[in-house]
């Protein structure tokens, strides 16, 4: 069986500034507190993430606003199709609200729900933080 989620924080950061560190090696890994990232800001580009324990392809960006990808980890199953994420940003008074719906999840995967929220918007929100008081420091 497959699953699809949707879940949502504000992160404290523009939505223009979020998408530019997803999409950019340092500023991804940064925010993510991740490991390695290798990822471009092209569509049909591929990418891999926290030490390539994840990994996929843009399949849709519009700056600013949305990041559409393949998207698979380790623990997927050779004959497992790839799953997808959209992640959209919407600016919010306190700087974004990140919505990321992630869909076609296979069984053994489903505990990524708590992996985007510990390896994701946690530490995002700490960072971008941090780099919000650092600048009005």
């Amino acid at each position: 069986m497959k699953h699809t989620f949707t879940i949502s924080e504000v992160i404290p950061a523009s939505p223009e500034v979020i998408y530019m560190a997803w999409l950019d090696p340092d500023g991804h890994s940064a925010m993510t507190g991740g490991g390695k990232a290798i990822v471009h800001d092209e569509v049909d580009k591929p990418f891999a993430v926290h030490d390539a324990y994840l990994w996929g392809k843009n399949l849709q960006l519009i700056p600013g606003k949305k990041i559409v990808q393949s998207w698979r980890t380790t623990g997927f199953e050779t004959a497992d199709e790839d799953s997808k994420i959209e992640v959209v940003l919407s600016p919010h008074a306190e700087g974004t609200l990140l919505t990321l719906t992630h869909s076609n999840v296979p069984d053994q995967e489903v505990h990524v729900k708590q992996g985007w929220v510990r390896h994701y918007f946690e530490p995002m929100k700490a960072y971008f933080s941090e780099i919000r008081s650092q600048a009005s420091g």
